[in-house]
């Protein structure tokens, strides 16, 4: 035998060595995967649904939709939003370019049966001074959080009579608040406010200046430059190392924005259960509602008032009552939910049923943000249904005479403008005449300023000593 057939012949045997450990390394691969692992797929795709075939899951279920990329296999993942007969509706929570008829459609966990608690998010300390995506994934670049506890979105609701009532104030460091619609420890409140009357800084102010362990933050459906405009200038550094943030944009799809909005409410959940009072600030509750809409058309619900389906309407107190106290000794979680009323119409109906379900809600007025009067404050169609509970008699008090002189100003303006007010005539008139300027003092605030429950106290017995 020659040389040359030798070394021929040893390449041989390389060559087939090579090939023999490949095969072994796929045949391991192959050995591991879940042969069983159901799977259907897309038979159509519109709008923002998907219909596939060939899996029965229970609504809420997580997969995975196969997408063709570039001349390989990506996946898109996917929510149960509804079913009709053996066909499934399926919402993407991304962007699904490449997909194709007859696509697969894997459960997201091993077997159709996990597939709902298949889907968990980063919960706890970890988070904190963190920017998270409704996803539960970091848009900061701080790295990942797999390492942080994991638990999934759905929790059971807490029996009424187990919650702890509420009964102190929470100071949110702003003096019209503070004095005249006081919150409790716990008190779920709605912020009513049109486009452009300063409500991202109320808001600011107050993750601030409040007293709490913890702040979460839920940016749901507001332009993607606002959502680093709050971070790095109303909400600040020194409000972002107690904060979570969760952001869902208007770009990202609505089972993304209602996701975000479950999200923030788990992680205050989260840090509630260990016993901590947190801040909950959602922006926007109507965002919220604006995503369910999209969602439940999209499977086929007739439209109701205004357009929104009446799941909407439905589904809105499942959010709002997971936020409040929690068993007696526990924590507490403070909500502020803002509410977009278009064209500044307190009869739209997210507005209409927001006050239905909350314990309060502050008007903002584009009438006293255009006169430069911030934060813009309207006292007199505002109200905090804790308020009596919460605070003393002479606080009280104090704040009822607030409350009258202004409003007995505001009727007569009109008459004290031109010149047609008398002194003499009204003794009411006359005192909130003289009064006035302080009463406007004391409701304007700047935004570096800061009013703590006994200042504000101490302002109100300055405005009024004789009320006791």
């Amino acid at each position: 035998m020659t040389e040359a057939h030798l070394a021929d012949t040893h390449n041989e045997t390389s060559h087939g060595a090579h090939w023999q450990r490949a095969l072994g390394k796929v045949a391991q691969r192959i050995e591991g995967l879940d042969s069983r692992r159901p799977h259907g797929k897309i038979v159509r795709a519109t709008g923002l649904v998907l219909e596939a075939t060939g899996l029965r899951l229970p609504l809420g279920s997580a997969c995975l939709v196969e997408l063709a990329q570039h001349g390989h296999t990506d996946y898109a993942e996917a929510e149960v939003v509804g079913f009709a007969g053996d066909r499934l509706f399926l919402m993407p929570l991304g962007d699904t370019q490449g997909l194709v008829p007859g696509a697969r459609v894997l459960t997201l966990g091993s077997n159709q049966r996990d597939a709902t608690s298949a889907r968990r998010f980063p919960l706890g300390d970890a988070l904190l001074g963190r920017v998270l995506d409704g996803n539960g994934r970091a848009l900061d670049g701080k790295g990942s959080l797999e390492n942080a506890p994991h638990a999934p979105l759905n929790t059971r609701p807490i029996n009424p009579l187990d919650r702890a009532p509420i009964e102190s104030v929470i100071d949110v460091g702003i003096r019209a608040i503070n004095g005249l619609l006081s919150v409790g420890r716990g008190q779920r409140m709605g912020l009513f406010a049109g486009s452009g009357v300063g409500k991202s800084v109320l808001l600011g102010m107050m993750s601030r200046y409040t007293q709490a362990d913890v702040i979460v933050v839920g940016l749901i459906g507001e332009r993607g430059r606002e959502v680093k405009d709050f971070i790095e200038n109303i909400l600040g550094a020194e409000g972002r190392e107690r904060a979570v943030v969760v952001a869902a944009p208007a770009d990202v799809s609505p089972l993304q924005r209602l996701q975000g909005a479950a999200y923030a409410t788990r992680i205050a959940e989260g840090f509630r259960d260990e016993g901590r009072n947190v801040l909950l600030i959602m922006d926007s509750l109507t965002r919220y509602a604006m995503a369910m809409r999209e969602i439940a058309l999209a499977v086929g619900e007739p439209p109701a008032t205004k357009g929104y389906p009446p799941s909407v309407f439905a589904r809105l107190p499942g959010l709002v009552e997971r936020a409040g106290n929690g068993k007696p000794g526990g924590g507490s979680i403070t909500a502020f939910y803002t509410v977009l009323t278009e064209g500044d119409d307190q009869q739209d109906p997210i507005a209409d049923a927001a006050r239905a379900i909350l314990d309060g809600h502050v008007v903002l007025s584009r009438d006293l943000a255009e006169s430069g009067h911030y934060p813009a404050i309207d006292i007199e169609a505002s109200i905090s249904r804790a308020m009596t509970a919460i605070t003393e008699g002479v606080h009280q008090r104090r704040a009822q005479r607030f409350k009258q002189l202004f409003s007995r100003y505001q009727r007569n303006r009109d008459l004290i403008s031109v010149g047609a007010y008398a002194a003499g005539h009204d003794p009411q008139l006359d005192r909130a005449v003289a009064l006035y300027p302080r009463l406007e003092g004391f409701l304007q605030q700047g935004i570096n300023e800061q009013a703590d429950v006994n200042a504000t106290l101490d302002a109100l017995a300055s405005l009024f000593p004789e009320t006791r």
